[in-house]
Parts: C-alpha cells; structure tokens; sequence
C-alpha cells in the first residue's frame, strides 16, 4: 500500500500502481470524468500512469491552468497526427502548449501550409479525435529512439535526441493511433477528451529561433472540451480584435513604432504621453504617502555589475547587450533590470536599523532582447520603463512592510478598474536547485514571509512550484480584464540573497553589523504591458480621470469658434482639459469622430448656446444629457470623478 496525500492535508492508502484516475473514481465518477492530469509530488503526470510511492497528489481539471496545459499540449500532437495524414512527409519540430492554446513548427517539406488550409486539418483532428486512441507514455534507449527517428528521416527529432544526451535526460515517445513524437508529457488520457478544435494562425518561426536555420511552418491553434465553450472563445476574439491595444493605439494616437527607430521600441505621442504621465503622478503621489523616496540611475552598467548580482550568470547574452569601450578596457551593459542599481545606491552610505526601512522607487528604463518574432504591441517590447522600487529593511519589518506593498498593489487596481484578481505565491522547486542562488536558509525565511503575510491579509491566493525568480520567491498578480482573459500585473518579491551578493549592511540595536532584506516590488509591473492591457480592458475608454481629453468643444459652424475657443478657456480654470474642433465639418460628422476618439464628454455650441452662455453636453456611447452653464458642467464632471 502507498499513501496518499491530498492539497487540503487528507491522507489516503491505495494499492500500489494505483493512478490518479483511479484515485479520482474512487472519490466520484463525476470527478473522474473532469481529471485531465494530476500533480504527482510538484511534478505534472498523466492522469493514467502507476504511482508507485508515497506521494502528495493534486489532481488537475480544465480550471487547473496545468491541467489546461496538458490539454493544449495533447492537442499539438493530435495537430501533428493530421498533419502527417494531410501532407505525408511532414517533419516535425517542437509542439508545446502556450498560454493561449498550443502551436507545433513543421517542415511540410514540398507541401504550403496556409489559413484556407484550416477547415480540412480541423475536420481531421475531430475525426481523429472521435476515435478516442489513448496516449501511451513510453520509456525508451536513447539509442532506440535514434534508431526510431532515423529511420523516419526526422532530422529535427535526432537533434533534439543530442540534446537530451548532452543532458542525460529520460528519453519517452507518446503515441496515440499510428502517430508516434518524441515527448516528456504529459497527456490527457485519450484523443476522445478533444471535443472542439480552431486553428487560429500560420506563420513562419526558424528551427530553435536561430534566423540561420531552416525556416518552419508555425501553425497554431486551440481547443476545448466543449463546443460551447469554443463557440464562447470566438465571440470574445471578435470583440478582442476591437479591442486590440495596436488598433486602438494608433487610433487615439497614443504610440507608435518605427522600422527606422527599431523594431519593439515604442514612441508615446501627445496624449499617449499624457496617459503615461498621468498614472506615473497617480503612483508617485501614492508613494510618497507610503514614504518612498525616488531616484534615476541609468540605462547602462558595468557588465560587473549584473555578475554581481547574479543577473548574468542566469541571464547572459539572453538579456544583455553589450557596449564596449576598447581603451579603457571595459564593458557596459544595456540595463536590463534596476535592482543591482539599487542596491549600490543603498551601499553608497552606512546605515543604522533607525535609517529602515528604506524605500527606493524609480520609473526606470531597461532593455531587454526579445526575437522579432515574439515581440507585439507595447506587450512584448525591447525597451519599457518599469514602475520599480526596493525596500531595503529589517528581517522584523519585513511582515508589515509586505503588508503596505499589498495594499499599494490593490488602490492601484481598483484605481483602474481591475476588480477581478487573484494572487499567485511563485516558490522555488526544490527538485531544481540549480536555478536559483543563495541558501536554503534564505530560501525558507523569504518563502515562510510570503506565505504569512498572505494569510494575514487574507488574498486569496494560489501556489506554484518553480515560478520563483533566482533570487527569490515573489507573490504576481493575476487580473481578469472586462472580456475575461487573466494577465499578470504588479509583482512583489522577498530577496534575503541580493543584499548577500553585494554585501549590504546596517548597524542593528546590538551595534553589529546585519544584512538588510531586500522587498522588491513594481504594482504596474512595465508601463508599456500596463497600458496595452489597460487599453484592451477598457476598449479605449479609459477612467475619466485618466482621458488624455475630457471633452471636446464641437462648434456648429466657424462663426462660433470664439465662444468655443471662450467655453475651453472656462474649463481649463476647473482642470479639465480638452479641445476645440474647429473643423469645417457637419456637425454630425464631428460627433461620429468624436465618438471614434472615446472623448468622454462633447460640448456642442450653436446659436442658442452663444446666446444663454451654456453647452449642450452629449456624453460618449450614451447621447444627449442636457444643457448646461459651463459651472454647472464643472460641478457634474466632479462628481462623475467622484
């Protein structure tokens, strides 16, 4: 017999060999019918495959997000099974599960795979699908497999097999009917848990993202267990593509992005600038409540700089761009991320327990190397500027200081609307300790900090092994948008190792010298990802107080553009800003334009407004309100702030 441990602490015994899906009839048929995988000590397995030992077991659903991971993954390979029946021949790259589906890169040799291909690739997936073949897990040689995939012709499969050498990896092949794949898994149980299937794009990606390699064809795609839930996931892509941050910001002329600039740097326009500008304020203001103070520190450092803090040991070329200067000898770093800086600005002075906490906070740029092929709007960006800061304190002020971050992180939320979020405790794996640095001591200390501080807020919260960064575990928020998709937003990290690597101190009561704890946290998280989500979330339409323009003045004809030009003098004295269109147009066609620009408040000025001083107010997406003395309109647009 073996025992079994639940999430919630329950300890059952099963015979030995026993799988989750066994487990899981053995509480109910219902829950049998819901499991896709199951977590089997941290590690995601089938849901089919012997537990042999003791193990703690949490088993996954399509609400699990590995359990949807599993899904999508299963999904790639029942794609790659159609597309070897389509176009025989086709070679096989890598097939993973993404956030938002799955996608696998083929070389379809002779054949072109493109979009008006979809329709009968998806009709083969079902029909495959229908025919519920399990997905057998098998160990093998890797000499075995060599031979497999040799005798296939699969040339990308071999090369992947020399890697798992060099690695001294297990070696498994997954195969469901006739299609066998080179896999670690996990899978669903069966191809009959696919119910509905969408392609969504091709495109082109080279073979280990080297642009000297073989080009390949990247088809992606997504599925459900339901048809329903399908059909609900195009609606919300439709309504997404109104939504889309590129549109809309090119549109309301906010950003925009030159080949000539770069490709992944983002220019702000006026009133992009003037978003920016005003939630960078809004974070000030609330900082300086809390008692932070802000610094700069620049876009460059020596590259010892990130060898010190472990940044380049962990990151290397992935990260850093280097700029050399031949005569002095050394070598300079595009600054990928602030905290190194930080703490040498702590450093720059000794400090006595009476000085903590301190807390730095700065708007800082960082560059960071991304493939053109991953980069998107102002969500995958090469340059973006982080709303960071680092507090720098007691191991006794670490609690309450985590507590202050946390109420910070949920006004900024609120603040934008973001009602809807839960939180993420991202721990190191202890099965990969290779990944991170400092000691287990450390580890422990800044982990138990998290995980107390969040029970005593009460956040409802959700824990992930080997999510952690290298140096330390963090708390991420998750926030979902008006069209229901999750983003991560605002991360708060506990540090014990940084003030280690850079030798921080501070003279405690005793008199002795002791190391800070290091409190990293950004409730943005980057401005550029912040605001393309903000864009989408709010179709445009941002918070009142938040609208690059509040109002616009729409004059009749040209006759009344002094009063126009007299009403937008009036309001500026009350703070609200705005323009006057002043166009030869229509009226009607200066509200439609109007409308397109999410203005949130029109003044129309005619005859009759000239004469009794007043404005007809037309609100966006709702119509007429009423007319109004421009006081009057002052005291309503206070309120609706309010």
């Amino acid at each position: 017999m073996i025992n079994i441990t639940f999430p919630d602490g329950q300890k059952r015994q099963y015979e030995k060999g026993t799988t989750a899906l066994d487990i899981a009839r053995s509480i109910s048929h219902g829950l049998a019918k819901k499991v896709i995988s199951a977590k089997v000590n941290g590690e995601v397995w089938e849901a089919t495959r012997p537990i042999n030992q003791d193990a703690r077991l949490q088993l996954l659903t399509w609400d699990d997000k590995d359990g949807k991971m599993t899904f999508w993954h299963s999904s790639a390979h029942l794609m790659a099974e159609a597309l070897e029946a389509i176009y025989p021949g086709v070679k096989f790259g890598t097939g993973p599960a993404t956030e938002s589906g799955f996608y696998y890169d083929v070389d379809p040799g002779d054949h072109v795979i493109s979009s008006d291909d979809f329709p009968k690739i998806e009709q083969k997936m079902m029909e495959l699908a229908r025919q519920k073949n399990e997905y057998v897990r098998k160990p093998i040689s890797l000499e075995e497999a060599v031979e497999f995939f040799k005798e296939k012709g699969d040339e990308y499969k071999l090369e992947l097999l020399e890697k798992r050498k060099e690695e001294e990896a297990d070696i498994t092949l997954y195969q469901q009917g006739e299609f066998i794949d080179l896999c670690r898994g996990p899978h669903v149980p069966d191809t009959g848990y696919i119910k509905a299937v969408k392609l969504t794009n091709v495109a082109g990606a080279y073979w280990q993202g080297d642009e000297n390699r073989q080009q390949m064809t990247r088809v992606y795609g997504i599925s459900f267990p339901k048809q329903k839930e399908l059909d609900e996931y195009l609606v919300m892509i439709e309504e997404a593509k109104k939504r889309d941050h590129r549109k809309l910001g090119a549109e309301l002329e906010l950003f925009m992005f030159s080949d000539r600039v770069g490709q992944g740097l983002p220019m702000w326009l006026p009133k992009g600038f003037q978003l920016r500008d005003r939630l960078m304020n809004f974070l000030r203001r609330e900082q300086e409540k809390r008692g932070y103070q802000l610094v700069i520190t620049p876009h460059i450092g020596k590259k010892d700089l990130y060898v010190t803090s472990g940044h380049w040991e962990k990151y290397g070329e992935d990260s850093f761009r280097p700029i050399s200067t031949p005569k002095e000898g050394e070598e300079f770093m595009l600054k990928p991320m602030n905290c190194p800086h930080h703490c040498e600005i702590y450093g720059n002075r000794p400090h006595s327990y009476r000085d903590l906490p301190l807390r730095i906070a700065e708007f800082g740029t960082v560059y960071r190397y991304e493939q053109s092929g991953e980069l998107h709007g102002l969500s995958r960006v090469r340059g973006f500027t982080q709303d960071d800061a680092h507090i720098f304190c007691t191991p006794e002020q670490v609690k309450e200081e985590f507590l202050n971050v946390l109420d910070l992180t949920k006004v900024v939320l609120s603040k934008m609307g973001f009602e809807n979020f839960t939180a993420q405790i991202s721990l190191r794996d202890p099965e990969t300790p290779e990944k991170y640095i400092g000691t287990d001591e450390n580890w422990r200390n800044a982990e138990n900090a998290i995980i107390q501080a969040t029970k005593e807020s009460g956040l409802q919260t959700t824990t992930e092994l080997g999510e952690a960064a290298f140096y330390g575990p963090k708390l991420d928020f998750m926030v979902k948008d008006a069209l229901g998709r999750s983003w991560q937003l605002g991360t708060i990290q506990v540090d014990y190792n940084l003030p280690d690597r850079f030798e921080l101190e501070y003279i405690g009561a005793d008199n002795q010298p002791h190391r800070p704890v290091m409190i990293h946290r950004a409730p943005f998280g980057s401005m550029e990802r912040f605001i393309s989500i903000l864009i989408e979330h709010t179709g445009g339409k941002f918070p009142l107080w938040l609208a690059p323009d509040q109002f616009a003045v729409l004059p009749i004809s040209d006759r009344f553009n002094d009063f126009a030009a007299r009403i937008e003098k009036e309001l500026g004295v009350y703070d609200i800003r705005g323009y006057i269109d002043s166009r030869s147009e229509k009226i009607g066609r200066k509200i439609r334009d109007t409308e397109m620009k999410k203005v949130p408040f029109m003044l129309i000025v005619g005859e009759k407004e000239e004469e009794s001083g007043t404005v007809s107010v037309r609100r966006q997406g709702e119509g007429d309100i009423g007319t109004m003395a421009v006081a009057e309109f002052a005291g309503y647009f206070q309120a609706q702030l309010d």
